[in-house]
């Protein structure tokens, strides 16, 4: 493998059909790198719940992720409100999601406790009304 290899996809804010369409074409590819299915399964689920996350809350966003031999970084970005109390935000079952969005069947409150359970690292960068950076990686 290169020293790195590049995958970034573009989280369509609109459209909840294809929220986890990036995490699907993220668990292909590091299939097909090799990967373990236990690194292949924590990334698949940190990316998914980024990407809900960035679909109900950010009206989209951008997904990169950086895989290396020994790690895979994963850097969800988005413009969307900011996150006001990141401390509250972590706590499993916190959640800011409207009611239309919960009787959908997401909104739960777990999407960000899920994204650090499932890394090593986890990073979350916010600024209200600017957007979230949150940075996340899972160690091969």
């Amino acid at each position: 493998m290169a020293d790195c290899v590049r995958l970034r996809y573009v989280i369509d804010g609109e459209n909840f059909t294809s929220a986890g369409e990036a995490s699907v074409k993220v668990k292909r590819s590091l299939r097909q790198m090799g990967f373990s299915p236990e690194v292949i399964r924590k990334v698949s689920v940190a990316m998914y719940e980024g990407e809900i996350n960035m679909v109900i809350h950010a009206r989209g966003g951008v997904a990169t992720v950086d895989v290396y031999e020994d790690r895979i970084v994963i850097v969800l970005e988005d413009e969307g409100p900011g996150i006001p109390d990141i401390p509250l935000a972590m706590q499993a079952g916190y959640s800011t999601a409207p009611d239309n969005i919960r009787s959908l069947g997401f909104g739960a409150g777990m999407g960000l406790p899920n994204m650090k359970k499932y890394t090593d690292d986890m990073k979350i960068e916010s600024v209200v009304g600017k957007g979230t950076t949150i940075t996340m990686t899972v160690n091969v």
